[in-house]
């Protein structure tokens, strides 16, 4: 019988202990996994039927190149059951005029396609994160390059970290109020509702009336609501480029912002870019800020066309995916209106996994170049 090691550790109580808490940890670990990849896949399979067709090209391209329509429903007298869009309808309706329309039941946006809410949300989340970029990596700067660790500086962060945990909706009644009524606007003849109004010229007024329900006000709310986020990501990754690099540049005679444009920033983009994608996450998801304050029910034209002029692009109300998805499941239960809710749904998660997933490519490309 061979003898065993005389150096070989002895298993005892703690080992069983540690073991017992590696397997809880792993378990917690994998039951996210797993109860995610349920939720994508219960999504997904109910999703892609409206997805695909059965005939040529096996693609359903309208659900993604028209608009939201009315579901209408009905039989004729032979009891066959039919259900089209309003549109179709109305043609089928002056082919087929000896047909008796019978048991006729509507139901709103359970027809067409999701092209405007789908390009409207993209159009959110673009400019929310381009305003809420520039002002978070701004302030993230400032906090981490200029400003000290006193006691006020230790307030203005607790209070950025406190507005991270506030409710989404308390944001949504801040942009209603301030972007959509208090916000200032060069106009032609000021509104009875203004707060006060400033003459420039003999017919031009800077009124502060708010830009109203508009995609600009929808897109400031979402980047203050998200600025949070952005700018304590940001600085965490300030901090993490190594001071000496800041110090070398100092020595060799670059300024302050010459040390922070050259040598901090770029190093700090794979932290910025993460930031970036928290944001997406968060913007892309949300429904009360921009039913408050950016949402139509219902829009003919995409949000390019038409245009009078730049305002009219970004002071005009805007269809949402989040929203979208909100106004179908308010409606009664009937099958009819099913695939329209799961197609919607899982077009929105393709949508922020689409974002995220452009960001997180961006990311490790500037981090593979950038090494130190």
């Amino acid at each position: 019988m061979k003898s065993p090691h005389p150096f070989t550790r002895k298993k005892g109580a703690k080992d069983i202990t540690e073991s017992g808490l590696k397997l809880i940890l792993a378990g917690c670990a994998y039951l996210i996994v797993i109860c995610a990849a349920l939720i994508f896949f219960d999504i997904a399979r109910k999703g892609l039927p409206t997805f695909v067709k059965a005939e040529a090209p096996y693609i359903n391209t309208e659900f993604f190149t028209e608009n939201p329509q009315t579901l209408v429903s009905f039989h004729d007298t032979e009891g066959k059951d039919y259900a089209m869009s309003s549109n179709n309808f109305e043609i089928w309706h002056k082919e087929n005029p000896s047909i008796e329309v019978l048991g006729e039941h509507r139901l709103n946006y359970s027809a067409g396609g999701i092209l405007n809410p789908l390009a409207g949300t993209a159009l959110l989340v673009i400019f929310s994160m381009l305003i809420a970029l520039f002002i978070g990596v701004a302030a993230a700067v400032y906090l981490s390059e200029y400003c000290g660790q006193g006691r006020v500086m230790s307030m203005i962060r607790l209070a950025i970290l406190n507005l991270a945990g506030v409710p989404s909706i308390v944001f949504a009644l801040f942009g209603w109020g301030v972007f959509c009524y208090m916000a200032p606007i060069l106009v032609t003849e000021v509104s009875d509702r203004t707060l006060w109004a400033f003459k420039i010229n003999s017919d031009t007024y800077l009124s502060f009336q708010g830009w109203g329900t508009s995609l600009i006000a929808g897109a400031f709310t979402l980047a203050i609501m998200v600025l949070p986020v952005i700018i304590t990501a940001c600085e965490e990754s300030l901090r993490a480029v190594p001071g000496g690099f800041r110090e070398a540049s100092l020595a060799l005679g670059s300024s302050k912002w010459q040390t922070i444009r050259k040598s901090v920033l770029p190093y700090a983009l794979p932290g910025i870019m993460t930031a970036t994608i928290l944001g997406i996450t968060r913007v892309a998801g949300e429904t009360a800020p921009i039913m408050l304050t950016a949402v139509a029910t219902d829009k003919n034209n995409l949000p390019w066309e038409g245009l009078e002029d730049t305002w009219s692009f970004f002071g005009q109300s805007v269809q949402a995916l989040p929203f979208h998805i909100y106004t179908l499941a308010k409606l009664p239960d009937d099958p009819l209106s099913k695939p329209m809710q799961n197609g919607a749904t899982l077009a929105f998660l393709l949508l922020v996994m689409g974002f995220a997933a452009l960001s997180i490519i961006l990311r490790n490309r500037v981090r593979k170049k950038l090494k130190w």
